[in-house]
């Protein structure tokens, strides 16, 4: 089964490829926050009319000063999957210097473009060598950092030259003190921001694209009249107005990761990294672990250039913890 090393949350080719698993599957392969922002009623409007320029304004506003970004730089979009698919197209660079190892789709969104990847652990080096450098902050799945006064160095590298510096933080509400969406706008800048991770409503696909405003014009022109439901466009602005939901999650989400880090020490996993929303260990056999895990029902994250990584995510209640702690058992 193949998908699972693409991207997680593929219950139902996990089901299919282990059917004698017990039930319910216990789904930690994705980072999605498992105790979703809760209060999502929706107007009939919503539903029933196209989405508005109003709502489209209020969700925009309600983002920007969430991440604390100029709301004029925001272009809203369904996710950030489709953003990084179109960037390409917008930008057309030659040479692209990508982070090693971070999220797939970024490589392949790339080289379908035709630019030449230069895949490296220092691709800020290349500032000065490449006409964009893409980097997720915090990384998918290490979870490593890039000091922001670095990642503004780069910025202007690049901008000096035409570049771009693209920065993928869909992680990024873990720690608002990381991003560079206060820069948003200027030159050589590209963001993408999720919704669905943090907020744990990844179906909603609420995202934005932060960026100067040529290429907005470029990619709005492409998303079209209603790249965003109405009633994404009114869960989000309420989420993203709620100051106290945020920091009360960035506060359980912190405390479940130290509870995981427990879990996962004890089995005799290494940990390597990750963020409050998952965690990356260091495994032996790493495939043959994933298996064991997915008989017992549980689904993590394997990757088909190491057989020696796991991401692991967040158990949503106590049941599925002890659940993960008698699979990991030898």
């Amino acid at each position: 089964m193949s998908r699972d090393l693409t991207h997680g949350g593929a219950l139902d080719a996990m089901g299919a490829a282990y059917p004698q698993a017990p039930q319910p599957w216990i789904d930690l392969s994705t980072g999605i926050n498992p105790w979703p922002y809760g209060d999502t009623a929706i107007s009939g409007r919503a539903l029933a009319n196209l989405p508005t320029a109003a709502g489209q304004a209020a969700c925009r506003r309600a983002m920007a000063a969430a991440i604390g970004a100029p709301a004029e730089a925001l272009v809203l979009t369904p996710g950030s999957e489709l953003a990084i698919r179109l960037l390409p197209g917008v930008i057309a660079p030659r040479r692209v210097a990508l982070l090693r190892p971070t999220y797939g789709d970024h490589g392949a969104a790339w080289r379908r473009a035709g630019a030449a990847l230069i895949e490296t652990e220092d691709q800020l080096a290349l500032a000065g060598q490449v006409d964009a450098v893409v980097l997720a902050q915090p990384n998918n799945p290490d979870g490593r950092c890039f000091e922001p006064g670095a990642l503004e160095a780069a910025r202007r590298a690049l901008a000096s030259r035409g570049g771009f510096l693209i920065l993928d933080e869909a992680f990024a509400d873990l720690d608002p003190g990381a991003s560079l969406a206060g820069r948003a706008g200027a030159d050589g800048l590209i963001i993408l921001r999720s919704f669905g991770k943090f907020y744990g409503l990844a179906g909603l696909r609420l995202g934005a694209v932060l960026a100067p405003a040529q290429v907005r014009r470029a990619l709005a022109a492409r998303l079209g009249a209603w790249p965003v439901s109405g009633a994404a466009l009114e869960i989000g602005a309420r989420a993203y107005g709620d100051a106290a939901w945020q920091a009360a999650t960035r506060r359980r989400l912190g405390e479940a990761a130290s509870r995981l880090d427990e879990v996962l020490e004890q089995a005799g996993l290494a940990l390597a990294g990750g963020t409050s929303l998952f965690r990356y260990a260091r495994v032996a056999r790493a495939h043959d672990r994933f298996r064991r895990l997915a008989e017992a029902g549980i689904y993590v994250r394997r990757f088909a250039w190491s057989q020696h990584h796991l991401r692991i995510g967040l158990p949503a209640s106590a049941e599925a913890e002890a659940r993960l702690v008698r699979a990991l058992s030898p």
